[in-house]
């Protein structure tokens, strides 16, 4: 299986916290920079962070500070902490390489946040 598979999704209030991982194969996860996508219903999706070459991180201000990736090289697992959720989080969240190949999409994983 060549698509990651990315999990920890779910339904929390704001102001609170989940951790989102993604299951990566090995040449997906060893040969690129990744990162962890976002789609609302409606609107188009968007890089919310990215770990690259000597884990160096990479986040959009709308996220920053908020959000931690990190990845377990042994595991070949991203993750995605986010802290201090905001209905605007509410969205399908993926995992791929920095820029994306179409073939990497996976089914993603829900978050919805509540006011």
């Amino acid at each position: 299986q060549v698509q990651p598979v990315e999990t920890g999704g779910g339904l929390v209030q704001a102001g609170g916290s989940l951790r989102l991982s993604c299951a990566a194969s090995g040449n997906i996860f060893l040969f690129n920079t990744m990162g962890w996508y976002r789609q609302a219903p409606g609107k188009q999706r968007e890089l919310v962070a990215s770990i690259g070459r000597g884990n160096l991180t990479n986040y959009p201000d709308s996220v920053k500070g908020r959000f931690t990736i990190s990845r377990d090289i042994a595991k070949t697992t991203v993750y995605l902490q986010m802290y201090s959720l905001k209905s605007e989080d509410t969205a399908v969240y993926y995992c791929n390489t920095v820029p994306y190949v179409n073939a990497f999409w996976g089914q993603g994983t829900q978050v919805t946040v509540s006011e």
